[in-house]
């Protein structure tokens, strides 16, 4: 008989640091029926059949409006109440076909091979600095000083957000965040934070793209600003305040946790390190593990349209569904040896960033940090060690990672 309970050990701050054998647990029964009505999806087979199936909806917030101000803007932010008014401005991971497909070929339009490049150059240069700032240190904080402000410093520049203005995007993202986090759409004094920061940064992003229009630069923001497209023309204001938003949000958090899970991993396995220290040539492959074995996120959720059987369940219409990709990508039936961090493994086909429809349209860019900043780490910290292990976690259970990651140095070379 499958436990019903086992979903909310998962989001238990208690087993954040090792969430893995509850999954192990969950993927018994690969369609689980929780006691709050949800189903949680575990085995990769299973996820990887619901991801492509067109009776899952990413519309699982019912769109609603601010009750006081009626700003759309705050659909995504605000917990579900049943009279609020009705809207679709929300960011496109939270729409279906055919908004979805609109808004993300926008995006994607803007992440061009050529920003990339120009990018590239940027990220190594920002993680020098970074790195620069530390080489007298004895102990850092890898996260307040590293993986926490490099990725903010990296969406801000791709957005074309002032110098000036990215610490304030820092507290921004952190707390924006937590509208990602199921159980954070519940609490009221989070929701009203979420609905204060995002007053703040849509009247920000407002102003920004007007100065972006008046001004065209070479920069994202312009780019979703400006570009009409032959068939539906040019974003509209509210969905563009939304879209950056998202963008900061998902381009910050994500990184952070790839980057901070990434660094640990390797001090818990220092052959890795080492490896990676000699031989740069490694950190694609071994940046693609990671995202099985530590992801950044670890589960979504959807909502079905009508009634789906698989593995022996039929999941109701309307029903919520939790995809655990973090199980999946540890699936014992799909990854020999699963629990066991191996770079080198063959056929590494993980739910780092998703699937189907939703697969993260930064992964270029995500993939571009995290090497960048694993290389100069394992080649500049001089004897890296772990001071606490397991470090402390940050509150979510599904944008999982380390909130602070302490180690002691002989300084940066």
């Amino acid at each position: 008989m499958p436990d019903p309970n086992l979903f909310a050990a998962v989001k238990d701050p208690a087993n954040r640091p090792n969430p893995y054998p509850l999954y192990a647990r969950l993927r018994e029964t690969p369609v689980a029926l929780q006691h709050d009505g949800s189903y949680v999806v575990t085995t990769h087979a299973a996820l990887r059949a619901l991801v492509f199936d067109p009776r899952l909806s990413s519309e699982d917030l019912p769109p609603i409006s601010h009750p006081r101000t009626g700003n759309p803007f705050k659909d995504w932010i605000v917990n579900p109440i049943k009279d609020y008014v009705r809207t679709k401005h929300r960011p496109f991971i939270f729409r279906d076909p055919p908004d979805h497909d609109v808004l993300r070929r926008h995006v994607t339009r803007q992440f061009t091979p050529e920003r990339l490049r120009t990018m590239h150059g940027r990220v190594d240069a920002l993680v020098a600095d970074l790195l620069d700032r530390c080489r007298d240190a004895r102990t850092i904080d890898l996260v307040d000083h590293f993986s926490y402000p490099l990725p903010v410093m990296v969406i801000c520049e791709l957005l074309g957000v002032p110098h000036e203005d990215e610490p304030r995007f820092h507290g921004w993202a952190t707390q924006l965040a937590t509208a990602l986090e199921p159980d954070a759409r519940e609490d009221e004094e989070t929701k009203g934070r979420n609905i204060e920061t995002f007053d703040v940064i849509a009247a920000y992003m407002q102003d920004l793209i007007r100065e972006k229009r008046r001004h065209p630069q070479d920069d994202l923001l312009t780019g979703l600003a400006t570009y009409e497209d032959p068939k539906v023309g040019r974003m509209g204001d509210y969905d563009l305040i939304a879209t950056a938003i998202l963008l900061l949000i998902a381009g910050h958090e994500t990184t952070v946790n790839l980057i901070t899970n990434g660094m640990l991993t390797l001090l818990r396995f220092p052959e890795h390190l080492e490896r990676l220290r000699a031989d740069p040539e490694i950190a694609p492959r071994l940046i693609e593990e990671l995202l099985r074995y530590e992801p950044p996120v670890h589960f979504r959720t959807r909502k079905a349209l009508a009634d789906i059987r698989m593995e022996g369940v039929t999941i109701p219409q309307g029903a919520p569904i939790v995809l655990l990709f973090a199980s999946g990508s540890r699936d014992p039936a799909r990854f020999p040896d699963p629990d066991r961090f191996d770079p080198d493994r063959e056929d590494n086909q993980h739910f780092g960033f998703g699937g189907s429809l939703h697969f993260c349209v930064g992964a270029p860019l995500a993939r571009m940090e995290a090497e960048a900043a694993l290389v100069a780490l394992a080649q500049r910290l001089r004897n890296p060690r772990l001071i606490e292990d397991p470090p402390p976690y940050r509150p979510g259970a599904s944008l999982r990672g380390p909130q602070h990651l302490r180690l002691a140095i002989e300084g940066v070379a």
